[in-house]
């Protein structure tokens, strides 16, 4: 095994260590009775904030315990962006839950597999190896495209389809390796959306099968959270709201940015917002389409808190 540089090797024997001792979590149970949702309040909310928007806005929320959701174009395909990576990630564990991969099975990073865009491993030195734990932690938690790409040459990109299919998402499909159009499965659909396809309505889906334990398993499921829930990227739906558990995961790309979380409310709380053709493709912070996306995630926890 190559050296890991000492900042990575201290992050990542920390992240092990964590995997190792990590009990399992039951499905959280419901909570007391509460008053019922203004549901018609937060819908006006929303589209308020939605309608003037210079771009396409989808979103839905699901509120996973009194059984309610809310959408706007709920069942429209959207490009994905990194958000995709959520369902690579539970395929992963799904083929750990069977038996056919390990999360200490190694990967090596070759010069052929580095890609650019988010993450550390471009950084790091040829012939770095890392295990599929390492890759699924960093693709989660910073978005590494590298690491993800490592994954879908192990798990192979189909069976992202097959597994979500086998969920009843059958909407929901990464399209190719990061960065790497070339070796796509569906090129048209690809050239369209991207990275992935989804709609806000299956997102919310896939938030809701991790809360419950049903993705794949109580324990995968909990782990999944966990990782989810350090996802560092915290500019968009958690941008104005804090101290709230939410297992999250954004994406973006010029005009598109998307994110989907699970919100530890009084009630456990589903939402995916997906926005496309935004006119505002700039990369600060304070762009058309982040600002809505924060407000959006302010409307959200301050109607159902």
């Amino acid at each position: 095994m190559s050296r890991l540089a000492p900042r990575l090797a201290t992050w990542l024997l920390a992240t092990s260590c964590a995997f190792a001792g990590s009990a399992v979590a039951q499905p959280a149970a419901a909570p007391p009775a509460l008053p019922a949702a203004d549901t018609a309040s937060l819908r006006r909310a929303l589209d308020a904030l939605v309608e003037p928007h210079r771009g396409v806005v989808g979103y839905t929320v699901r509120d996973i315990d009194a059984g309610w959701t809310l959408s706007r174009r709920g069942d429209e395909p959207f490009p994905t962006a990194s958000l995709i990576k959520v369902p690579i990630l539970v395929t992963v564990f799904d083929l750990v839950e069977s038996g056919r991969l390990s999360l200490d099975d190694q990967l090596t990073v070759l010069p052929i597999d580095v890609v650019p865009g988010a993450g550390i491993l471009q950084h790091l030195h040829p012939g770095i190896t890392i295990t599929v734990r390492d890759a699924a932690w960093l693709m989660t938690t910073i978005s590494d495209n590298t690491a993800t790409n490592l994954l879908l040459d192990r798990i192979v990109i189909r069976r992202v389809w097959d597994k979500m299919e086998a969920l009843g998402l059958p909407r929901s499909k990464v399209h190719s390796k990061s960065f790497l159009r070339e070796s796509s499965v569906a090129m048209d659909s690809s050239v369209k959306y991207g990275l992935g396809v989804t709609t806000s309505n299956e997102m919310a889906q896939l938030f809701a099968l991790l809360a419950n334990g049903k993705a794949v398993s109580p324990r995968a499921d909990s782990i999944m959270l966990r990782m989810l829930a350090a996802n560092e990227d915290r500019q968009l739906l958690q941008r104005l709201v804090g101290g709230i558990r939410a297992p999250h995961k954004t994406g973006a790309t010029d005009d598109v940015r998307t994110e989907c979380t699970l919100w530890f409310l009084p009630r456990r709380v589903a939402a995916c917002v997906l926005t496309r053709e935004n006119a505002d493709t700039r990369w600060v912070l304070d762009s058309e389409p982040q600002l809505l996306m924060a407000r959006m995630g302010e409307a959200i926890v301050r109607g159902l808190r």
